[in-house]
């Protein structure tokens, strides 16, 4: 299995690098998590009270995302796939050359999020301007977790840098959590479309 003569074998060399614990026990950690339950939650009640001008395709997709990911910031995932496919590159000879592969990793993720951005602007057509601000914290959420997925060395030590004592890594995460809360907040203010009852025309002034 990946160069390894059996699962077990896989999990033994993953779990000499990782191992299931708190990923972020710094209060910089914590508090992600709160803000992306405080995501989770707005979201979930942008699908319940469908506000005017809300694009529901888009909060959809928001809403689980960061309900996962809220539960995987202390679960520190992305540095279990990193462990997985170090361990893949040694047993299969091309460690060596994982820059190579890494590259074609990153090249195909970019593609992947250009696929991403062209969808979500057409299922916001007509809606850009109430859901765009959502779109680009969507964005940037992805494009953290992708980083922190592929494990380039010198990436990680870019974003670990601190700004003013914060670590980068945390702005660059809630920046994303913070558009999409702006976001879900100014549609909730817009109140709930209630329903035109069959028959029953709308007032004139």
């Amino acid at each position: 299995m990946f160069g390894f003569p059996s699962f077990a074998a896989l999990r033994s060399c993953v779990t000499q690098s990782w191992s299931p614990e708190i990923g972020d026990p710094e209060i910089t950690g914590w508090l992600t998590v709160i803000f992306y339950l405080l995501c989770f939650f707005l979201a979930v009640r942008v699908l319940m009270l469908r506000p005017r001008g809300a694009a529901i395709a888009l909060w959809a997709v928001i809403a689980p995302i960061t309900g996962f990911l809220a539960i995987n910031k202390q679960l520190d995932l992305q540095s279990a796939l990193t462990a997985t496919g170090r361990c893949v590159a040694q047993a299969q000879g091309w460690y060596e050359s994982r820059a190579l592969v890494q590259v074609a990793f990153i090249a195909i993720l970019m593609l992947a999020a250009i696929c991403f951005l062209m969808i979500g602007l057409r299922i916001l057509r007509g809606h850009l301007r109430t859901n765009g601000v959502a779109l680009l914290g969507l964005a940037i959420l992805c494009g953290y977790v992708l980083v922190r997925a592929v494990g380039f060395h010198h990436i990680d030590s870019l974003i670990s840098m601190n700004v003013a004592k914060i670590r980068f890594n945390f702005l660059f995460e809630n920046l994303g959590l913070l558009l999409i809360d702006l976001n879900a907040i100014f549609l909730l203010r817009r109140g709930r479309v209630l329903p035109r009852r069959a028959g029953v025309r709308p007032s004139r002034p």
